[in-house]
């Protein structure tokens, strides 16, 4: 299996740039998947987006990947609090997986602090902005490395 990383991301999230800037920033989605292109380049790994407001949608793209893909890297938005499928699937998924929050959840209103998919998740970065996905690069490259997919 080659390196391939997948980067879901969940509903609303094709709005950052526009949407509640002083949790998000005013960066734009589109900016975050070239910046990591440019950081999976330096990796030599190849990288694939996906973005869904639905969420049988990103259900599907977890499981599509599970074959053809050495990592995960996910922000699953809102869903992250009320997706018992998402978590599943996630579980199913059996190479590492990056859970990753632009803003720290664990900061925000009570209901968001409470992530269904952490603890199948391999490990998380929160809370420092868009730097989290290119962090997770790296991260998931060192994880693949040393399981020697």
């Amino acid at each position: 299996m080659s390196k391939k990383i997948l980067i879901i991301n969940g509903p609303n999230l094709n709005l950052l740039g526009e949407r509640e800037q002083s949790q998000y920033g005013k960066i734009t989605l589109k900016e975050i998947n070239e910046k990591c292109v440019e950081t999976a380049t330096k990796l030599n790994l190849h990288i694939e987006f996906k973005q869904s407001n639905i969420e049988g949608e990103i259900v599907n793209f977890i499981q599509s990947a599970r074959n053809d893909f050495s990592g995960l890297i996910i922000n699953a938005a809102g869903f992250t609090h009320t997706s018992v499928s998402i978590r599943d699937a996630l579980n199913i998924f059996k190479n590492p997986v990056i859970e990753v929050h632009i803003s720290n959840i664990y900061k925000r209103e009570e209901f968001r602090q409470k992530s269904l998919i952490s603890d199948v998740a391999t490990g998380g970065i929160f809370g420092i902005g868009p730097e989290c996905y290119n962090l997770a690069i790296h991260a998931i490259n060192k994880l693949i490395i040393s399981n020697g997919s």
